[in-house]
């Protein structure tokens, strides 16, 4: 049986560039789309659900259109995977959807600053339940996903974004902010904000 096309999985999804209208063709975003049940922090069902959800909120914050494009790609690709991780293995590593999710978009695009997002995109809220559980910061995994980010501003756009949906905890993402500003790594240009 055929895939729903992306505008069906995704409502009132438009693809706006090459990019965005090639993965939106692919049958494994498709079914990476379909795939999902409501459930704690999806509330909305679907991956395509949650993806027309941010698109949503995206158009709604003004941003500039390079920054907005950036931000379409990352959330139209970044949840795209969970349906291809193997539960009887750790979700971690080449298994983690983000990872799944960032070999996909590999095949699309070289910029490091969309598959670095991609495929960091889970891992602060990882480290700030980690320093819940243990009361300090993993410093060292801190500074690696840092020293493999090379836009921390669009990681946390996205994080902000990713985080907005209803049933997400919005403590990680303050603490992700102020952990940026407080090692000079964040700078918030009027460039990537929206107006």
């Amino acid at each position: 049986m055929p895939l729903p096309d992306a505008a069906e999985l995704v409502p009132g999804f438009v693809p706006e560039n090459e990019l965005e209208r090639a993965v939106a063709e692919d049958p494994e975003l498709l079914a990476g789309l379909a795939w999902g049940k409501p459930r704690g922090g999806h509330p909305e069902g679907s991956v395509g659900a949650h993806v027309a959800d941010l698109l949503a909120k995206l158009d709604s914050k003004g941003y500039p259109v390079e920054t907005r494009s950036l931000l379409r790609f990352v959330a139209l690709v970044h949840d795209g995977f969970k349906y291809r991780v193997q539960e009887w293995l750790p979700k971690t590593g080449p298994n983690h959807h983000a990872a799944r999710a960032r070999r996909f978009a590999e095949r699309f695009t070289d910029d490091e600053r969309l598959l670095a997002t991609i495929e960091h995109h889970d891992r602060p809220y990882a480290l700030w339940r980690k320093l819940q559980r243990r009361g300090k910061l993993d410093e060292d995994r801190f500074d690696e996903m840092m020293r493999r980010v090379p836009d921390p501003e669009l990681l946390l756009l996205f994080i902000e974004l990713d985080g907005s949906t209803e049933g997400k905890n919005p403590l990680p993402i303050r603490w992700f902010q102020d952990e940026l500003r407080r090692r000079g790594l964040l700078h918030r240009s009027s460039v990537r904000q929206p107006p």
